[in-house]
């Protein structure tokens, strides 16, 4: 069934564009060809349920002032066989258009219909995205960074995927360069200091109690055989036992979060099959390159960057840049996505433009990287107090210990809660508290009230369409609640194309919103049967939409709270 809100949009076009024909033909309007114009709908309901400015955009064409045009074209508007029952002008020149009972009637049966996947659309028509998200580094345990850029990422990719676009989750594993050294030597100091305590960790070396625990169940298995091997092998054989143990706890710890990759992809595979040798050559070959002291750079300032950088050091390495400039190639052509998204921290900001610069001196158009910077996190209580360690273990708060300290349905909810791009006050306290100060616990609220309210008053869950009643929701209150309903499927279109889930999280909380507001002023048990059934068809069509937005986001959908 088409969407009720583009076939509006489009009754409107069509019955502008014959006004004009007939208005003309009744020499209202001189002989002109009519300039575009637009269909909107208003933020202010009192200027009409859709506006157009068709009038006003062709005070020129038809030389007449706006008003006049409005009148010629109201008096030439035939309404019939459409969603709308009044149409006026307003203001300079407005045309507002007031809807029917039957487009509400469409919306509840389009929701019916579709059940499940109703918001959903063809409208990425296949286009396969590749999302790339928390990709934390694997030489620690996750932060609450991680955590908002796992639900950012998560809910985006399932927004993509309701959009239309065929869409892929990744974890890119630095297993591979200076973190990894690092992490080695890490280890191999702690590993000698279980034998030699007065060998000294330095300061820019790993100092977490992971580290300690890692060394100790590598001496528990190995005792002091590698003491006195050499010092590169004995670094090997740690990396080799504690390494795999971070990633299937990152792995494990995220699919506690709800988050299931497609893919995790090693940096070291890029390594191992030349593809990081392959792309400085392909750089070079496409003439985008220098020597200079030694090393050899891009000739970034060419694509925008405010500064040329270097891809290979005077010593031969590669920079960390290479290997994911090698790994986008790797998304983009080798594997062929249409798109890849990187959600990555805001501190990210200056390597952006360095990697779409790359791209292009490869190739390949750099829209085709698009980025979420994603903001900080601060963990606040209700006084507004910044939290840095969890009540229950002192210890300073990764993801583990936040799913210690609050629902996971509210750590993913919270964190979609505003815009990617702006900074994040985590309310901890309010996060557990069962009030409607808390918006996740107000949606699950929702449906759970609306599942009460059907079990008292539909015993025998009856589901179906009750036979010509719904044209009985009339009431404001009624018809605000199916409008927006119907906004559904445009707002997880809009929500992709932005690249900003909040959206669907702040569709929930209206939607409960106006749910209650609803129930509030339209009981549903009174004696008109009528009305009774089409408001509990009403209520019905908001329980599914309620689960399936909170589904969307994988937050719970409660029958009972």
């Amino acid at each position: 069934m088409t969407d009720p809100i583009i076939s509006a949009q489009e009754q409107i076009k069509e019955l502008i564009t014959n006004a004009f024909s007939a208005a003309i033909a009744a020499g209202l309007l001189p002989e002109a060809e009519p300039a575009p114009f637009h269909v909107e709908i208003p933020a202010d309901r009192s200027h009409g349920d859709f506006s157009t400015n068709a009038a006003m955009v062709n005070a020129r064409a038809f030389r007449r002032a706006p008003a006049m045009i409005a009148d010629a074209l109201i008096g030439n508007a035939s309404l019939e066989g459409t969603y709308f029952e009044k149409v006026e002008a307003a203001g300079p020149g407005f045309i507002n258009f007031t809807l029917g009972s039957k487009y509400y009637t469409d919306i509840l049966l389009k929701a019916y219909r579709e059940g499940a996947d109703y918001g959903k659309s063809d409208h990425g028509k296949g286009k396969r995205v590749l999302v790339e998200f928390v990709s934390a580094n694997p030489t620690g345990p996750m932060h609450v960074g991680n955590a908002r850029g796992g639900a950012i990422g998560d809910c985006l990719a399932e927004t993509l995927s309701w959009a239309g676009y065929y869409t892929e989750r990744e974890f890119y594993v630095n297993d591979a360069g200076n973190q990894i050294e690092k992490f080695g030597l890490s280890l191999d100091i702690r590993y000698r200091q279980i034998f030699d305590p007065e060998v000294e960790m330095p300061e820019d070396a790993y100092h977490g109690a992971d580290i300690i625990e890692h060394a100790k169940n590598f001496a528990a298995i190995h005792g002091d055989k590698y003491l006195n091997a050499d010092e590169a092998e004995r670094k090997k054989a740690l990396v080799a036992f504690a390494l795999p143990k971070n990633i299937a706890g990152l792995e494990r710890d995220l699919l506690s979060y709800r988050i299931k990759y497609d893919t995790w992809f090693r940096e070291s595979t890029l390594h191992a099959d030349g593809s990081v040798k392959d792309i400085i050559e392909r750089l070079k070959a496409n003439g985008y390159t220098y020597e200079k002291d030694g090393a050899l750079w891009l000739k970034a300032e060419q694509f925008g960057c405010d500064k040329d950088f270097v891809l290979v050091r005077s010593n031969g390495i590669p920079t960390y840049i290479v290997p994911d400039i090698a790994y986008h190639y790797n998304k983009l052509v080798i594997r062929g996505f249409d798109v890849a998204i990187n959600v990555l921290g805001a501190d990210h900001h200056g390597y952006v433009p360095r990697m779409k610069a790359a791209l292009q001196a490869l190739d390949i158009d750099p829209e085709r990287l698009k980025v979420v910077l994603m903001q900080m996190v601060r963990l606040i209580n209700k006084d507004g107090e910044v939290i840095k360690a969890s009540k229950r273990s002192g210890k300073a708060i990764t993801l583990v210990t936040l799913l210690d300290e609050v629902p996971t349905d509210a750590a993913r909810f919270f964190f979609n809660l505003r815009e990617p791009n702006t900074h994040c006050d985590f309310n901890l306290d309010l996060a557990v508290e069962q009030s409607s100060q808390n918006p996740v616990y107000y949606c699950q609220y929702a449906h759970a009230r609306i599942c009460s309210i059907l079990s008292k008053l539909c015993p025998d869950g009856a589901d179906g369409i009750p036979a010509d009643s719904l044209d009985a929701l009339t009431a404001p209150e009624e018809r605000e609640l199916i409008r927006h309903i119907g906004a559904l499927p445009g707002q997880v279109v809009s929500s992709a194309e932005a690249m900003d889930p909040s959206g669907i999280t702040r569709y929930a909380m209206e939607l409960a919103a106006l749910f209650h507001k609803f129930y509030n002023a339209c009981r549903c048990d009174v004696p008109d049967t009528q009305v009774k059934n089409a408001r509990l068809f009403l209520c019905r069509t908001v329980r599914d939409i309620m689960k399936n937005v909170l589904g969307l986001m994988k937050i719970d959908a409660p029958e009972k709270m």
